[in-house]
């Protein structure tokens, strides 16, 4: 299910950024390898999404399931639900509630066919989130037929009542198909990112860089891209921090572009730590430190990503340097 979308994503990790050819002459060689988790950002689809908070009572003691939920009180909160239901059998929130601690087995032994007829019987009273789970739990097969149909529709429905993540997943089902629907995709994932979905303004903002279903506009990847590096999606940071550097739909700025180099190099991506390092070696946006330079070129090799420019400083490296950068990055790493 992974295939063209999650290259969409992926795209920065597993490519090296062409955008950095104009300032070096070489680019760093990368062996991709399949990711065992994704990280932040890299198109986490079709996840359950847990309930989000209670903005209030709508009538007596509608917190007190939702509040008991939010503190990891999972029996009381089932018992609360329950208690609601008593009161009112057409409480679609409440049963999204009890669905969820059905789900994920919390508070009652899990059982994801209870969980889905918890979900249909939200639903079917109009709660999205309940519409939402369903699509997921139809996509994955979890208490009910893997469908992808049903799943869409499902998703469909949730996103005609504002659900951002299900907007964002029908942005990438448009983008994983056969025939791929770049505007389709586009306005999906717009709809996300307004609603408040980062992965989703990461998207936008590569569909926007790429001219994806539109026409190329680095205005808004920057804007888009700029919103996602804000809600601290890794990809986004290193994506801006190659725009900023090269002058790319924003004002060049080599001092912010490494800085958000760093910020992501902090993260653990491979790619920011591989960039750090060669503005350090060259001093270009940073004070010039081929020990520290040389700290996150190890890092990064680590990670699987080779760069043979960078192998030559190591190599130039004194005696005592080396036992820099060893101490280096051994404090970085931790015991």
């Amino acid at each position: 299910m992974m295939g063209k979308a999650q290259g969409l994503a992926l795209c920065l990790l597993l490519v090296p950024a062409p955008l950095f050819a104009q300032t070096f002459s070489t680019n760093p060689k990368q062996t991709p390898q399949a990711p065992t988790a994704f990280q932040n950002g890299l198109m986490p689809m079709y996840q359950p999404q847990h309930l989000p908070p209670s903005k209030g009572p709508t009538k007596p003691g509608a917190d007190l399931a939702f509040g008991a939920y939010q503190r990891g009180y999972y029996r009381s909160a089932f018992e609360e639900a329950t208690k609601r239901l008593a009161k009112n059998k057409a409480d679609a929130p409440a049963m999204t509630l009890i669905a969820e601690l059905y789900r994920d087995g919390h508070g009652v032994k899990r059982s994801f066919e209870e969980g889905v007829r918890w979900y249909k019987l939200a639903a079917e009273r109009g709660d999205r989130n309940a519409m939402f789970a369903l699509g997921s739990a139809a996509l994955k097969g979890e208490g009910t037929a893997r469908d992808e149909v049903v799943a869409r529709a499902w998703f469909e429905k949730a996103a005609a009542k504002g659900h951002a993540t299900a907007h964002y997943n029908l942005g990438v089902m448009a983008l994983d198909s056969d025939i791929q629907d770049f505007k389709s995709a586009l306005d999906h994932f717009r709809r996300a990112a307004e609603g408040g979905n980062a992965d989703a303004a990461y998207s936008l903002a590569v569909l926007y860089k790429e001219g994806k279903g539109t026409e190329r506009d680095l205005a808004q990847s920057v804007r888009w891209m700029t919103r996602a590096a804000d809600d601290n999606i890794i990809a986004a940071i290193v994506e801006l921090a190659i725009m900023t550097f090269n002058g790319s739909g924003v004002t060049k700025d080599e001092a912010r572009g490494a800085k958000l180099f760093r910020k992501a190099a902090l993260r653990n991506n491979p790619i920011a730590m591989n960039r750090l390092a060669r503005l350090q070696v060259a001093g270009r946006g940073v004070e010039k430190n081929l020990v520290e330079a040389m700290q996150w070129h190890l890092l990064a090799r680590a990670a699987g990503l080779q760069d043979d420019s960078l192998d030559q400083a190591l190599s130039s490296l004194t005696p005592t340097q080396r036992s820099e950068v060893e101490a280096g990055v051994r404090q970085m790493i931790g015991p």
